[in-house]
């Protein structure tokens, strides 16, 4: 696993969730006061809210594997210790555990 370029890969990943936020959080629904449009506005402003929740999840994650790489730990599983599969890793740089502790993690969060 070349360390490196994982850095990189999560660097730019950081400034394109950033870049996401900052877009988001400029856009606001137009507001009118009609109760015809307010059904409208609402769900409009609800996919912002849950996009941003979204975007701020990756992004910890992303804050969090840079801290790995920086602390040595990158590509070790945070529950399990023991390795982080290399293709888990290309496809999610991000990625903090195994896949089977990845699994149990999802389960538990059902």
């Amino acid at each position: 696993m070349d360390i490196a370029a994982a850095r990189t890969r999560l660097q730019e990943a950081l400034a394109d969730v950033d870049r996401s936020i900052a877009i988001l959080k400029g856009e606001h629904p137009e507001r009118e006061n009609s109760a015809s449009d307010a059904g409208a506005i609402l769900s409009d402003s609800d996919r912002v809210e849950a996009a941003l929740e979204s975007l701020e999840r990756h992004r910890a994650a992303v804050a969090q594997a840079l801290d790995r790489i920086a602390a040595g730990t990158y590509g070790r599983c945070v529950e399990c210790g023991g390795p982080v599969p290399e293709g888990r890793l290309e496809v999610r740089p991000e990625a903090a555990r195994c896949l089977a502790c990845q699994a149990r993690h999802d389960k538990a969060l059902r």
